[in-house]
C-alpha cells in the first residue's frame, strides 16, 4: 500500500492538532502563588506591571513589573505567574540586599494565550505584594505537540 502526500500529512499532522494543550490549572497556579509567598499574606498594592493589553504574538511579550515606595537594600524577590501558560510560574528574580538600584524588572514571556499575568514582589520585611493584568493575545505560544 502506498500513502499520497496528502494521507502522509493527515495521518502525521492530526494527532497533534487534536492533542489537548498543557496549560496550568487555576489549582496549580494558587498553589504556585502560596508556595512563593509562604504563608505571608499576599496585598494588593506597591507592584505595577507595564504590559500591552493587546499583545499580537505571544513569543515575546515586553513585562515590566517595578515595585514603589521600597528604600534601597528591601527588595528581595520579584516572581511572575501567568493563568494559561503551561507552568505558572514564569520566572523569579532574586535582588540582594546590596542592591541600590531601582527596583524594577525588565523580560519578555511567553504567554500561550489570553490570560491574567499576575506579578508578586516579597520585602525584606516578608510581606509579599501584588499586582495583576490581563492580556488579549492574538497568536499565541507556548504550544505543546
Amino acid at each position: 500500500m502506498t500513502l499520497d502526500r496528502r494521507q502522509v500529512l493527515a495521518v502525521t499532522l492530526l494527532p497533534l492538532a487534536a492533542a489537548p494543550r498543557a496549560q496550568a490549572t487555576p489549582e496549580s497556579l494558587q498553589a504556585a502563588i502560596t508556595a512563593y509567598a509562604g504563608g505571608a499574606e499576599i496585598r494588593d498594592g506597591r507592584v505595577a506591571i507595564e504590559i500591552a493589553e493587546l499583545v499580537e504574538n505571544g513569543n515575546a511579550v515586553p513585562l515590566a513589573v517595578q515595585v514603589a515606595g521600597v528604600a534601597a537594600g528591601q527588595l528581595r524577590r520579584v516572581a511572575v505567574f501567568t493563568s494559561h501558560n503551561p507552568q505558572p510560574e514564569v520566572a523569579v528574580f532574586h535582588f540582594s540586599p546590596r542592591f541600590a538600584g531601582r527596583a524594577r524588572v525588565d523580560t519578555r514571556i511567553r504567554l500561550a494565550t489570553s490570560q491574567r499575568v499576575l506579578a508578586l514582589a516579597t520585602l525584606a520585611d516578608g510581606s509579599v505584594w501584588r499586582a495583576q493584568a490581563d492580556v488579549l493575545v492574538t497568536l499565541a505560544a507556548c504550544v505543546e505537540g
